[in-house]
């Protein structure tokens, strides 16, 4: 095997947030070693260390990575032209389209990707404790911003947009959980009307979220179980 030599300190470390990310949506970050994570990025460890201290390191810069990357579209989504209701509707049909997407890649239903790693690794990292709450913050302040203009042109029975974002938000890391527990999108199917539902909206919002035929046979089915499924999805990145 051939190991990326520093030469290209730019390309080492994006392969390295690469291998990172897979990881965390695939649920496997906590089991995968150091030695193993610079192996599938094919560098060598001293480059690991030129650019990180820590595996948690590059778990949390990772993180922050993966959100530079979701910003611009949660800008859209969000952006003061779009009707507050029409953004929440937006923003959980991305969510739905997103586990769908994913769940085709790693084989299984991956929920939440931040509060999966915070789960597992704030108990033994304050940082990544921190770092996944202020993510989701993040997270909240949209939803915020869109039931504050909902309120304003009454649009929305709630009163109380810090209060109800945060209640979305909760109920939607608590839906991706059980998704993810599960193995099943179809959990997800009513997460739009829902969060409607949650913020009182006056009018109905339309969802344009579907299952294709096959997400819903592997969803009813579950011949795999989530470890053969997550071979057989690394055997397909690896041809």
């Amino acid at each position: 095997m051939q190991f990326e030599s520093m030469g290209r300190p730019s390309h080492t470390k994006e392969k390295l947030h690469q291998v990172a990310s897979d990881l965390i949506w695939d649920n496997t970050f906590i089991s995968v070693s150091l030695n193993q994570i610079c192996q599938r990025a094919i560098v060598h460890k001293c480059s690991f260390y030129h650019f990180f201290r820590t595996k948690t390191d590059l778990a949390i810069a990772a993180c922050e990575r993966r959100w530079q990357e979701t910003q611009p579209e949660l800008d859209r989504i969000f952006a003061p032209q779009v009707p507050p209701l029409e953004s929440l509707s937006r923003w959980c049909g991305s969510i739905q389209r997103t586990q769908r997407e994913k769940a085709r890649k790693y084989g299984h239903v991956c929920g939440c990707p931040h509060a999966s790693l915070g789960a597992e690794l704030a108990a033994q990292d304050e940082r990544v404790r921190i770092k996944v709450e202020e993510l989701i913050d993040r997270n909240t302040r949209f939803i915020e911003s869109a039931i504050t203009e909902a309120i304003r042109e009454g649009s929305v029975s709630v009163n109380d947009p810090k209060t109800s974002a945060r209640q979305i938000c909760s109920y939607v890391l608590g839906l991706l959980l059980q998704a993810r527990l599960r193995n099943d999108l179809n959990v997800l199917r009513d997460l739009q009307p829902t969060v409607v539902t949650m913020v009182g909206a006056t009018e109905r919002v339309p969802s344009d979220f579907e299952l294709s035929a096959h997400d819903q046979e592997c969803s009813a089915q579950k011949i795999c179980t989530r470890t053969d499924m997550r071979n057989l999805a690394r055997k397909e990145r690896e041809r």
